[in-house]
């Protein structure tokens, strides 16, 4: 690598991610400045090619926080999609079979009179837009690679990722090196998963107190459907069939009728899952078989793909979330209701209050010390008081699997409105859950059909995924040998199934087995940085602009 200095730029605060909640925090920030009559220098970097690049949510949209934020987001112009008319809530008991729940049996947390089903993306998009017009400095394209320390360890802000680097690591001629963002403070709103957040968690040890963090995997499709057999403002959320009999945590379906006759269809499979042959690429497109969706589809046409982990921890993996000079917010801290099956309002209301405690500290002088505050205005919140009340949600799933799950959150939230006088707590990683597969029932999924069900890589092809090949593969193994010598013959090498994207795969080759990543086809879901059994892989971020190039989703 050349020894090329880096050129650097000082801002009072850089903000990692133009997701939902990093979009809230630049925002608020804005706002407050404004309201002071302080003029603050702020900058928002994205790794995506635009903001909304690598969004993708089911999505219903809690319009709390959004409203807070701006009261007049309608009027301005906000792309709401449309409000939810029929909210719908099936346990599929087959391939076949399903049942309503009568609408006295959910909780009133996972109703959604009131809320909108949209495209995150285009949201996020727009709130990009008024950012900028507040006078943020909205960066897409740039990757931050690396976290910039002080000398006395606070954080100094971050570097972005060169640029025109080949995958033998020497520069190639459109070699440019990143650049230095240097801030007094750095919010960190990567996403679940985030690259540079989980090196914070560990660097510091902000989670010696909390339990451990649990994910799922979201897989969504995009499809235009006949106008015959759609209803805007339907939605549907399952569970049950297909995975409850293959894993105890199970997982939950949807179907949301958006506008322009397009449906929004998915699933989130629980990362804890067991059965190391389950393909939950394979789950989804098994469900589309199902006539509850058939029904929907037959006549219409798929035109997007993508998947994405979430969060799901709840309240007890919340990690501490400050350190001097930074402070992490979204899904990449945690902040998921996870009963209310959606998490943008709460993603949006972390980085609000982080934007707050931020501006305080600026406002009394203070820069690089740890914002001790942001923690109790989370608790004191809205934020707070939802995540207490479905804190034991996810751990009794856990536990008790779908059906037992149910009726414990049944009791737990129509009856002691959770404020049961204990807290259920997990302490298996989801990535210690996998049973050996020989001691697994193998799976046999049905070959795709083409009309319903569909390969991996024409699904990645409709995510518009593209990543320079010449460069550094961002899928780090940290044992070459590990996947091939202990993962394929323990666990049928579980990567080539848990990946989204055909990333991994086993290829026979005369001289026995090779582990082969595909780094070209990663959607950026980081599904195998948390389920990989030995923690060998380390998803670290590729040049900017890389990745899928999500539009509507």
């Amino acid at each position: 690598m050349p020894e090329q200095a880096r050129e650097s730029m000082e801002f009072d605060v850089v903000i990692v991610g133009g997701g939902p909640s990093g979009l809230a925090t630049a925002c608020r920030l804005m706002q407050l400045g404004a309201e002071a009559g302080v003029d603050l220098n702020v900058c928002l970097v994205e790794k995506g090619s635009e903001i909304g690049a690598h969004i993708l949510s089911g999505a219903v949209l809690h319009p709390r926080a959004l409203n807070e934020l701006f009261p007049d987001a309608a009027d301005q112009g906000a792309p709401l999609g449309v409000p939810v008319t029929d909210d719908l809530f099936y346990y599929l008991v087959n391939d076949t079979n399903r049942i309503l729940l009568p609408s006295w049996v959910p909780p009133k947390e996972t109703k959604n009179k009131g809320n909108y089903t949209l495209s995150l993306g285009n949201l996020c998009r727009w709130l990009g837009e008024q950012a900028e017009n507040m006078g943020v400095n909205v960066f897409p394209g740039f990757a931050a690679a690396e976290i910039l320390y002080h000398d006395d360890g606070s954080v100094k802000g971050v570097a972005t990722a060169d640029m025109g680097v080949g995958a033998d690591g020497a520069p190639k001629p459109t070699y440019e090196p990143g650049y230095e963002l240097h801030a007094k403070y750095t919010v960190f709103a990567e996403g679940c998963r985030g690259h540079l957040g989980k090196q914070l968690i560990a660097k510091f040890g902000l989670g010696a107190d909390a339990g451990p963090q649990h994910y799922g995997i979201g897989l969504k499709e995009l499809w235009d459907v006949d106008p015959e057999h759609h209803v805007p403002g339907r939605i549907l959320h399952n569970v049950g069939w297909p995975l409850g009999r293959v894993t105890n945590p199970g997982m939950g379906s949807f179907l949301y009728h958006q506008e322009n006759n397009q449906v929004a269809l998915g699933i989130i499979v629980d990362l804890a899952y067991r059965n190391p042959h389950l393909s939950p690429f394979d789950e989804l497109q098994r469900l589309k078989h199902h006539p509850l969706f058939a029904h929907v589809l037959r006549g219409g046409r798929r035109v997007a793909y993508g998947a994405r982990a979430v969060v799901k921890g709840g309240l007890q993996a919340l990690p501490k979330l400050t350190v001097p000079g930074a402070v992490i917010v979204g899904d990449d801290a945690g902040f998921l209701n996870m009963l209310k099956i959606k998490g943008t309002h709460t993603a949006m209301k972390s980085g609000m209050l982080a934007a707050e405690s931020v501006f305080d500290a600026l406002e009394r002088g203070d820069a690089n010390t740890a914002l001790d505050d942001f923690r109790g205005r989370v608790d004191e919140s809205w934020l707070g008081r939802e995540l207490r009340q479905v804190r034991n949600v996810g751990p009794a799933l856990h536990r008790f699997g779908t059906l037992f799950g149910m009726a414990y959150t049944f009791v737990d939230q129509k009856l002691a409105r959770g404020h049961m006088p204990f807290t259920l707590r997990d302490s298996i990683p989801d990535h210690d859950t996998l049973a050996p597969a020989a001691k697994a029932q193998p799976i046999h999924y049905p070959k795709p059909d083409g009309v319903l069900s569909f390969d991996k890589p024409s699904s990645v092809f409709l995510s518009n995924t593209n990543h320079e090949e010449d460069q550094p593969c961002h899928l780090t193994l940290a044992d070459a040998e590990l996947p091939i010598r202990d993962n394929l013959p323990r666990y049928d090498e579980p990567a080539q199934r848990y990946c989204p994207a055909g990333v991994y795969e086993v290829v026979e080759q005369p001289d026995g087995p090779h582990f082969q990543i595909n780094a070209q086809n990663c959607v950026h879901c980081k599904t195998c940085d948390i389920k990989d059994p030995a923690q060998n892989i380390n998803w670290v971020t590729p040049e900017g602009a890389g990745g899928p190039n999500y539009g509507n989703m």
